[in-house]
C-alpha cells in the first residue's frame, strides 16, 4: 500500500518558503515521483507564478461564491453546501503532467462562514488523500496554525533567513503547532539564502530552540535571476548550487528513495 505523505512548508514572511517549495517539487519530479499535488495556501498566490502554471480562479472565490449563495438563499434544494463547494474546488484545480496544483487564494467575504470553512478544510484533506505526496506552501507567521488550516503532516519544514527574527518566528511556530496539536511526525529547520560555511555554527543554534536542523541553502545567483525575470524554478539549471541543496535535503528526508 502507497503511503500518503504530507510536507508542509511554513515560516516568516520573506525568507523564501515558496522558492524551497519549488524545488523541493523539481526535486521529486525530476527523480520520477508521480502524483503529486502542490498547494498554495498563501493569499499572496505567488507560487503559480514560481512554477510558470497559469490560474483563472482560487478556491477563495469558489467561497465567496458559495457565501453569496448562501447568503441569497439560491442554494438549489437538491444540491448540498459539500456538493457545490467541492464542484467548484475540482473546477479550479489546475492539472499538468507532471504535478496538479490547488490555489487557495484569499476569501473577502466578511461574517460567520463556520460550516462552509468547516467543509473546505474537509473536501481540502479529501482530495489530498488522491496524490501521493502533497506539499503545502503556507502563508507566512503563525495565523494558519492558530485556524488549524494546517491538516495534519509528515513533514513540517519551517525556513529561516539569518535574522533574529527569522529564527524566533520559526520558534514560535513550533510552539504554536504544539499547543494546537497538530500532529506531525517531524519537523525540521531550513536555513535560506545562507553564505557557505559555518555548518556547526548554525547546527548549534537551531538545537537551542529545538529543532533539526535538515537543510542550508546557499545565496544563488540563478534563483534570484529566475525570479527577477519571472522564469519558472522549474526551469533552473540541475547545477545550481541552491537546487543542489535542496536535493541533499529532500535525500535526508527520505524522499527520494519513498514509493511515488
Amino acid at each position: 500500500m502507497v503511503q500518503k505523505i504530507v510536507i508542509s512548508v511554513s515560516g516568516k514572511g520573506g525568507t523564501g518558503k515558496t522558492t524551497i517549495t519549488a524545488l523541493i517539487l523539481k526535486s521529486l519530479i525530476e527523480r520520477g515521483s508521480k502524483c503529486i499535488l502542490a498547494v498554495d495556501a498563501d493569499p499572496a498566490t505567488n507560487l503559480p507564478d514560481v512554477l510558470g502554471v497559469r490560474i483563472g480562479r482560487t478556491v477563495g472565490m469558489v467561497v465567496d461564491e458559495l457565501k453569496r449563495k448562501v447568503d441569497r438563499g439560491k442554494i438549489p434544494p437538491t444540491v448540498t453546501r459539500k456538493e457545490l463547494l467541492e464542484g467548484g474546488i475540482n473546477s479550479v484545480l489546475v492539472e499538468t503532467d507532471r504535478f496538479d496544483l490547488l490555489a487557495m487564494g484569499r476569501s473577502e467575504g466578511e461574517g460567520c462562514y463556520c460550516s462552509v470553512n468547516y467543509l473546505l478544510a474537509s473536501i481540502i484533506d479529501s482530495i489530498s488523500r488522491n496524490y501521493d505526496l502533497t506539499i503545502m506552501d503556507m502563508e507566512a507567521g503563525l495565523e494558519h496554525l492558530s485556524r488549524r488550516t494546517d491538516r495534519d503532516v509528515d513533514v513540517m519544514l519551517i525556513v529561516t533567513d539569518a535574522s533574529k527574527m527569522g529564527f524566533q518566528t520559526a520558534s514560535r511556530i513550533r510552539e504554536v503547532a504544539e499547543k494546537v496539536h497538530i500532529d506531525f511526525k517531524s519537523m525540521f529547520l531550513v536555513l535560506n539564502q545562507f553564505k557557505s560555511g559555518n555548518e556547526e555554527y548554525w547546527r548549534r543554534i537551531a538545537e537551542e530552540i529545538g529543532f533539526e536542523l535538515i537543510g542550508i541553502i546557499p545565496v544563488d545567483p540563478n534563483v534570484e535571476y529566475y525570479n527577477l525575470v519571472g522564469r519558472s524554478l522549474l526551469e533552473l539549471p540541475g547545477d545550481s548550487p541552491a537546487y543542489l541543496s535542496v536535493v541533499k535535503m529532500v535525500e535526508r528526508l527520505g524522499l527520494l528513495n519513498n514509493h511515488f
